[in-house]
């Protein structure tokens, strides 16, 4: 029952020995950036090759395998699931425009008529007694399918790796440092860094929650089956109030004990470690950073 704490999904783990901890935080969020705004009305190569430049980075980064072995994996197959599924599923076609002239005066040649945008086409497709028709899989539900896949791969690994490798204490000062310039308008900065780093520190006991409500329901031996679709409805929706309440009952635990101890503002800046090293490594990232958006310039678009 302790899988959720061997999945390192979201949490800072320490350690050394890799080269992704090195690197600024305001160089992590901005790769981190590019990952997420680049595919947008990108053509399906450039999303599969930000998926194998997220692969690179993975194997290459210098963090342990135990680490990324379950998340990685994991990830791709849900990710596949998905991009099949898009794939698979009908896509609509476009509604037929009206004619502005007679259907008399329209002829189409034979190979006109026999033209489709067809990839892959088996069928009819048959689950037991239930036959599902043919299995149509075209130009455009192969695209939908590669920006499905590619899209929740990149979304999610690239996330992943900026918070399996950033502090929460330098990940709010690179964001502090970000919102700086507006901060003359008004803008609470340290309030929201603050409001970020309790967010990120409460992410073990939000999964801590749910494990423990998971824990509760296997050791009663709760079948399912037996209590009927409305009761297992009832029973998850219960389950959901109790990882509210709970949840929302540390927080205010954690509120008291704040002010209980005479909490007070203090910037990310004081909270971080000592100075960052290995400056060509730095500029070697901004660098490939600059140049992975000149590519997605050049040779990205649809």
């Amino acid at each position: 029952m302790d899988w959720l704490r061997q999945i390192p999904i979201g949490q800072y783990v320490d350690g050394s020995g890799s080269w992704l901890r090195l690197l600024d935080p305001r160089l992590k969020l901005a790769w981190t950036l590019a990952f997420l705004l680049t595919p947008i009305l990108a053509g399906p190569w450039w999303r599969l090759a930000l998926v194998g430049a997220l692969l690179l980075i993975t194997a290459s980064s210098g963090l342990p395998w135990r680490l990324w072995r379950r998340t990685l994996p994991l990830l791709l197959v849900l990710s596949l699931l998905v991009g099949g599924l898009a794939t698979t599923l009908p896509t609509g076609g476009v509604p037929p425009a009206a004619l502005t002239r007679p259907p008399q005066e329209l002829v189409l040649s034979p190979q006109q008529q026999g033209v489709r945008w067809e990839v892959l086409r088996l069928g009819p497709v048959n689950l037991g007694p239930v036959p599902l028709g043919p299995l149509v899989i075209t130009r455009r539900s192969a695209a939908l399918g590669v920006n499905s896949a590619t899209l929740l791969f990149t979304v999610i690994h690239s996330a992943n790796l900026l918070l399996l490798t950033t502090p929460p204490e330098e990940l709010v000062w690179g964001l502090s440092w970000c919102l700086a310039p507006l901060a003359p308008l008004g803008v609470p900065v340290e309030r929201l860094g603050f409001t970020l780093l309790l967010s990120l520190r409460f992410l073990p006991l939000v999964q801590e929650e749910f494990q423990n409500l998971l824990r509760s329901v296997a050791t009663r031996s709760v079948n399912m089956r037996r209590l009927g679709w409305q009761a297992s409805l009832g029973l998850v929706l219960a389950l959901g109030e109790r990882l509210l309440a709970n949840v929302l009952l540390r927080a205010e635990q954690g509120a008291e004990a704040l002010l209980a101890r005479g909490g007070r503002w203090i910037t990310p800046a004081q909270l971080l470690r000592s100075g960052r090293s290995a400056p060509l490594l730095q500029w070697l990232s901004g660098l490939g950073l600059i140049l992975l958006l000149s590519l997605r310039w050049r040779y990205g678009a649809l």
